[in-house]
């Protein structure tokens, strides 16, 4: 058990004054020594390794991801501590779950069993939420649920530092790509993908789950290198999607004897299902799981000709968590990282490099301090 009395946590503060949301609103996530929180009836105690950035981490502070709480100096309030972070790898500290002292990843959500369809209850995710009481991995303790730990995949293991941050990456972006890739586009071996917006945890995910599978995948990015580094991860191709072309030209990249894709996996949203129509097999998938291009969908009597399906996806189940590690195991998959940064104290690098958007895989923070350090 731990040795200290106290932790480090990064929590979301809200900003003084009216703000506006969006790019120019930015709460301060503030540092802070908090005491190590004691896990209660069916909860274990995790000292977190490492954690992992995610957008949505960027979003609260610019008051663009929905449900936000924040530390709160009232007695009275229900949460007096909103800790940011939702991907962890970690070690069990409660000495009676069967667990105990082994490297775990931490389940990102919590009110979501094993419905395809969608959340059972109460669902919310780690990091600065109300359903998950403001509780967050970007601190070197974490209370969650105790069957709401996985044990890590072995092939993360044995690689000091670079395997733990590795893990961390894994949680929500591999949840979230899963679910898109096999529970709403059902991807099979020898199928046509189309990922779209590769430089980003989940649609790499998604691309390293699809060749994994035996997909055939291409991709778009407004990024040259990151097509490049993309295709060195097993894509077949791509296109750059700020040419209006693009549709003609990925159609002239698919294959003579399956000329057409199986499904799309979008983060995107705004016109894709128009722009990929005519490439779309008859009842193609577009399954999507963002909306970074825009709020609003349009579909065309093109898209319904086909009998086309888009679908909407979100994270996923705890179920879905287990499966999405187990596939990572069996494949021996390892997220892409960008940049590890080396303590708790420099997670505003993480933030600026959200920012700047220029990356091509996961931010993640070495959390576990070494002796004498912080």
């Amino acid at each position: 058990m731990p040795q200290d009395d106290t932790m480090k946590a990064l929590t979301l503060v809200k900003t003084t004054g009216d703000f506006k949301p969006g790019p120019n609103c930015y709460h301060p996530a503030k540092l802070v020594d908090l005491p190590i929180p004691v896990p209660g009836e069916g909860q274990v105690l995790v000292k977190v390794l490492a954690a992992a950035f995610n957008h949505r981490d960027l979003f609260l502070r610019q008051s663009l991801y929905p449900g936000a709480v924040f530390s709160s100096d009232d007695p009275a309030s229900p949460i007096q501590h909103s800790i940011m972070g939702a991907d962890a790898v970690g070690i069990v500290l409660t000495r009676d779950h069967p667990l105990h002292d082994q490297p775990v990843l931490v389940a990102p959500a919590v009110g979501w069993l094993k419905s395809p369809l969608g959340p059972e209850g109460d669902w919310g995710i780690l990091g600065s939420q109300k359903q998950t009481e403001g509780r967050g991995t970007f601190a070197e303790y974490i209370v969650v649920g105790k069957d709401d730990v996985v044990a890590a995949p072995a092939h993360f293991a044995g690689r000091g530092k670079e395997g733990w941050s590795e893990a961390a990456a894994l949680p929500l972006g591999g949840l979230t790509a899963y679910r898109a890739v096999f529970t709403k586009a059902k991807v099979e071996k020898g199928e046509n993908v189309l990922i779209t917006g590769i430089g980003g945890g989940v649609a790499i995910t998604a691309l390293q789950f699809c060749v994994a599978a035996g997909a055939n995948v291409w991709v778009s990015s407004s990024s040259e290198d990151k097509i490049k580094r993309a295709v060195e991860l097993g894509a077949k191709g791509g296109i750059n999607y700020k040419d209006a072309a693009w549709p003609k030209k990925l159609q002239s990249l698919l294959p003579s004897d399956r000329p057409f894709l199986d499904s799309v996996v979008d983060s995107g949203g705004g016109a894709i299902v128009n722009q990929v129509t005519r490439l779309l097999k008859n009842g193609g998938i577009v399954s999507c799981y963002g909306m970074t291009a825009g709020g609003d969908v349009s579909i065309g009597m093109g898209f319904v000709l086909k009998n086309a399906e888009f679908k909407g996806s979100t994270m996923g189940s705890r179920e879905e968590f287990e499966k999405a590690v187990k596939f990572a195991a069996e494949h021996k998959i390892r997220p892409v990282v960008h940049t590890v940064l080396s303590s708790l104290e420099d997670a505003e690098e993480g933030f600026q490099l959200m920012k700047s958007g220029g990356q091509f895989g996961k931010i993640v923070i070495n959390v576990e301090r070494e002796k004498g350090k912080l």
